[in-house]
């Protein structure tokens, strides 16, 4: 293995003999200039992988050299040593972007940190993440054979999320494929566990939780009623978990997080379902009832969420709120960037609605899209490309403004999505549902084991289109598809987002609450 190149530049370089010694006789290459003119010459002549530099230097000073050394190679560390502890000093060299900063007089070992740190870091982590996953390995399969309440399976979806997150960049990708394999055991388990609990969750006084129709009566308005602050709900169409933890920190910017509740979307984890119950405070069959102008079923014409403005205001007056209150649907770049143009327009306001459907969008894009398939071909691409997204969107931009008018932010969805790779056989007539991970009709048939099967829809706070429709809903990673033109269909929909089912990904979803910095 080459020897690591280390430049070090100060004016009095041999009173560092004893150090340069210590180095080489670790196997560390070091090469020495004890002024700045020099030390940038022979920087652009030779590859070196780290640069220690003396701050007080006769001449060129440290920060003028380190100005020279990032225009060059911007991607070299450099360690700033000094003997001044001045803090504008260290402001400016943290500004130009120094990897360490060590105070004179340093010793070896001092030196040696600095280098594992900036040079071995990614190793050392990958090492260590990796047995700390191994301990913490067995004591999640314990716990997930012990698992009997949803409380418990949102504790579990959270370590196992915790732990994809820490995985993502380690260079044992065993590791992975073995988190890969749990994450599957798990939601084996937890469709088991929905299974035989799910429908007890309608029954009055059940234990259950928090759910798609109960989540604003139970959690936002308490947020409005408090008065302290105007509110800011954005419902992020089809967020993850793992994807909200891929852009916590950009939030962290401008919003300090008070509240973290996991809650669960109602099944089917779908759009017209899950989002529609949210604003309206209902179930599936209240809605059918008491607004059939405005409900629609699978097999109806016409979109399902144009309405949920109107649930909205229902829903508030129902609960006797009379509030300022506007509601957005952001739907392309030009209606986020419209909103963030108008936000300041909404300061007097009790509450601003929006509803930001990206992530949406691009599970149905991946679909139809060979590019967006590549960018986002596994959950750690998926969460790479919803950063990416967020950080120079306009919904960004809202909350940024929202922060500077004093709004309280509470950020939600409607349910997640997961990946789907396996096909689980479906036959049924021309007026079944199309969704790929649950459907509805008369008469559908299908393997018992590998769905969900609801003989009666309204035990679940479900319409039933009529006398003999029955809902089933994919568990796993199984998608459901049609016996004719299958293996065309397979090939198109298998390694894409989908949602409507049962799964951890779909059904135990974010609810935050911040206040601005």
């Amino acid at each position: 293995m080459d020897k690591i190149q280390i430049l070090w530049v100060d004016d009095e370089i041999d009173m560092l003999k004893p150090h340069i010694l210590f180095l080489e006789k670790k196997n560390y290459q070091v090469t020495t200039r004890n002024n700045g003119p020099d030390a940038i010459d022979v920087f652009e002549e030779k590859n070196f992988d780290i640069v220690f530099l003396d701050e007080n230097m006769p001449g060129m000073s440290g920060l003028e050299v380190l100005s020279e050394l990032k225009e060059k190679k911007a991607s070299v560390p450099v360690v700033m040593i000094t003997k001044s502890e001045e803090e504008y000093i260290m402001e400016e060299a943290i500004g130009s972007k120094i990897a360490d900063y060590l105070i004179k007089p340093v010793n070896p070992n001092q030196i040696l940190l600095s280098l594992k740190k900036n040079l071995d870091n990614s190793r050392l982590v990958s090492e260590k993440t990796t047995l700390d996953y191994q301990k913490e390995f067995r004591k999640i399969a314990m716990e997930m054979a012990m698992v009997r309440t949803w409380e418990e399976w949102v504790d579990t979806y959270k370590k196992l999320i915790f732990w994809e997150m820490e995985l993502e960049d380690i260079e044992d990708q065993s590791m992975t494929e073995i988190l890969e394999s749990q994450m599957t055991e798990a939601n084996s388990q937890f469709g088991k566990f929905i299974e035989r609990n799910y429908e007890d969750w309608f029954a009055p006084k059940a234990d259950k939780p928090i759910m798609s129709n109960t989540l604003f009566r139970e959690l936002v308005v308490p947020e409005i009623t408090k008065k302290e602050r105007p509110v800011l709900f954005v419902v992020i169409d089809n967020l993850r978990y793992d994807q909200w933890k891929a852009f916590e920190s950009v939030v962290a910017n401008h919003y300090k997080l008070e509240k973290e509740i996991p809650y669960y979307s109602i099944l089917p984890t779908a759009t017209q379902y899950a989002r529609n119950a949210i604003f309206s405070g209902l179930l599936p069959t209240e809605m059918e009832k008491q607004f059939p102008q405005y409900w629609k079923n699978d097999i109806d014409e016409g979109g399902k969420n144009l309405h949920e403005a109107e649930f909205l205001t229902a829903h508030l007056k129902r609960l006797g709120l009379n509030i300022k209150q506007d509601y957005f649907k952001i739907t392309n770049l030009a209606g986020g960037k419209k909103l963030a143009e108008t936000f300041k327009s909404y300061k007097d306001n009790d509450l601003v609605t929006v509803v930001y459907n990206f992530i949406d969008m691009l599970s149905h894009a991946k679909t139809e899209m060979d590019v967006v398939k590549e960018l986002a071909s596994d959950d750690k691409a998926y969460r790479s490309l919803t950063l990416s997204w967020f950080k120079n969107s306009p919904l960004l931009e809202i909350i940024q403004q929202a922060q500077q008018l004093g709004f309280k932010l509470i950020i939600t969805t409607d349910h997640g999505t997961i990946n789907v790779k396996n096909p689980s056989k479906v036959i049924g007539d021309k007026n079944t549902s199309l969704n790929l991970r649950y459907k509805t009709g008369r008469s559908l048939s299908y393997e018992e084991k590998e769905v969900y099967a609801v003989k009666d829809p309204r035990s679940i706070g479900l319409p039933a289109i009529n006398m003999s429709s029955s809902f089933i809903f994919a568990k796993n990673d199984d998608f459901l598809a049609y016996v004719n033109n299958y293996n065309h269909y397979v090939s198109y929909y298998r390694n894409t987002y989908q949602h409507g089912g049962v799964s951890l990904e779909e059904m135990i979803i974010p609810f935050l609450v911040f206040n601005p910095k």
